[in-house]
């Protein structure tokens, strides 16, 4: 039995034209392949009407191998800066903005004085210098899910690191977008990151919210059959549990701490996963090995994220997450950010793949103007 469409309370009615300032981004890593060269990828988001990217760390990565002729690592700032001004530039071309660079993952919570933490900080000092090379005033930060021994549940932990890490953005007026990963080992919820982003108390931390995450954290399940979690018991619980959560975003983020909302949905499994811990299909073994499995969310991300409108399991849900946001009077970067492995993401006809992705997003619009509450116009 399919998801029912969300009740919301406190309906009110937005124009049209009340939305259309809203700008549209879309994610550098959500078309094409890792190796498909990035001037393609530019010319297909910007011909179908985007404005601005989120250019993702693996294509600085492998357009810097090929811009310089030669193989660069993650941690050869000066290389990847150098690059870094040439995509800068490809990208004004373009008529495109970088909005963000993404995704900062494992920085908050190690021990003091351990290897981990102090490879965050220098990897930190050197996405900082990126983030001057190519003219983004914001970097993504992802709740860590990091799954070792020396990373800490402290709330008040995590908030003083990211505290740390807003204070090193600061002086070059850089933002924080931090993002709930719903396979994340210590802040999977929306509702958790905006504890942590109020306990850190720094202007330039905001959130990065996602309706995958927060739809596929606390009302999908790719473990199950049915694909929604199941331990909530009945659906009509677990529809109402997920309308009180978006209510309570929509009542309690101020809108200027949401800094930007990445669009996608998400496809059910041709068949249900392995849950977290258990071995078989499912849950393969991650580049590197290392012998932990990837989450089974972990893993829905990484494949099954399309864009909106276009088969997926979750749509209703994922616009009223939207409504909920707009509802905060949010009207900043909406960003798509999908990874549509069932469709291969664009590999063959990247254009229309991004034209696709507009449409979605013009669709999106106009299902949310007739439907919108919290605050009026």
């Amino acid at each position: 039995m399919p998801p029912r469409k969300l009740s919301r309370p406190r309906k009110l009615s937005y124009s049209k034209a009340s939305l259309s300032s809203i700008p549209f981004s879309y994610a550098s890593v959500s078309v094409g392949s890792p190796s498909t060269p990035l001037p393609e990828k530019l010319s297909a988001i910007s011909g179908a009407g985007f404005t601005a990217i989120e250019l993702g760390f693996p294509d600085l990565l492998s357009f810097s191998s090929s811009h310089l002729g030669k193989e660069v690592k993650e941690d050869d700032f000066d290389s990847l800066c150098q690059a870094g001004k040439e995509v800068k530039r490809l990208c004004g071309e373009k008529g495109l903005r970088i909005m963000m660079l993404q995704p900062f993952s494992n920085f908050e919570g190690w021990e003091d004085g351990s290897k981990e933490r102090e490879d965050a900080f220098e990897r930190a000092a050197g996405w900082v210098r990126i983030m001057e090379a190519v003219g983004t005033d914001m970097l993504q930060v992802g709740s860590t899910d990091s799954p070792s021994p020396p990373t800490t549940s402290s709330f008040n932990r995590l908030a003083m690191d990211l505290a740390s890490l807003a204070d090193l953005l600061a002086p070059h007026s850089f933002r924080l977008a931090y993002e709930n990963w719903c396979w994340a080992t210590h802040a999977p919820t929306w509702s958790s990151v905006w504890q942590i982003v109020q306990a850190a108390n720094r202007p330039n931390i905001g959130l990065c919210l996602d309706t995958f995450q927060t739809i596929c954290g606390e009302y999908g399940d790719p473990t199950t059959p049915s694909t929604l979690i199941q331990s909530a018991g009945l659906q009509q619980k677990l529809e109402h549990n997920l309308t009180a959560s978006l209510q309570a975003l929509q009542d309690t983020v101020p809108a200027d701490k949401i800094y930007v909302l990445q669009l996608s949905d998400a496809y059910r499994p041709p068949a249900p996963f392995k849950a977290d811990g258990e071995n078989g299909e499912g849950n393969e073994e991650p580049p590197g090995g290392g012998g932990s499995k990837i989450r089974a969310r972990a893993k829905w991300s990484h494949d099954y994220r399309p864009y909106l409108y276009s088969g997926g399991a979750f749509t209703p849900q994922c616009v009223e997450m939207c409504k909920a946001v707009l509802g905060t009077g949010f009207r900043g970067w909406f960003s798509v950010e999908v990874f549509d492995g069932m469709n291969e993401g664009g590999k063959k006809d990247m254009k229309a793949f991004c034209q696709g992705a507009m449409e979605s997003c013009r669709t999106l619009i106009g299902e949310c103007a007739g439907e919108v509450s919290g605050v009026s116009e």
